[in-house]
């Protein structure tokens, strides 16, 4: 993602807000891919790797923003218990759905080539929500508005 005509004082925030909300996506498909199989896994394994992507590539943002990406926690508190392949399903929709609500707020903060990869990625996150839930949301990202 390339900031150029990016706004660095909110774009900057958003872009850590982003960045966080993918180091907790990326734990969190760890424990999904613990209690999921076939081509769940397969699913869970893809996401996985996307979010590992965008990571990277938000921490390169930061940088370029001109701030010092956070790092990762060590854990993070997931909300609900996760014993059973439909439990990491239900896991995986609501990870999608903070990533995109994330990747709203850096659309509405950023400009230029930083907006549309952020577009992309909310898109990206609101496409895997739904198939993990099985349907879509009217306003992926925003949920003052579904």
């Amino acid at each position: 993602m390339k900031p150029e005509g990016a706004t660095p004082g909110p774009a900057l925030e958003a872009a850590q807000a982003a960045l966080a909300a993918e180091h907790a996506a990326s734990y969190g498909y760890g424990v999904i891919g613990a209690r999921t199989t076939g081509a769940r896994a397969t699913e869970a394994r893809e996401a996985y790797g996307a979010h590992l992507a965008r990571r990277d590539a938000l921490t390169r943002t930061v940088r370029e923003l001109g701030g010092a990406p956070r790092p990762s926690e060590a854990a993070y508190a997931l909300p609900f218990e996760v014993r059973t392949a439909a439990d990491a399903e239900r896991l995986a929709a609501d990870i999608e759905d903070r990533v995109a609500g994330a990747y709203a707020d850096l659309v509405r903060s950023a400009e230029g080539p930083l907006r549309r990869e952020a577009a992309d990625a909310l898109s990206a996150a609101a496409v895997r929500s739904a198939r993990w839930r099985g349907a879509g949301v009217a306003f992926p990202g925003l949920p003052e508005r579904a």
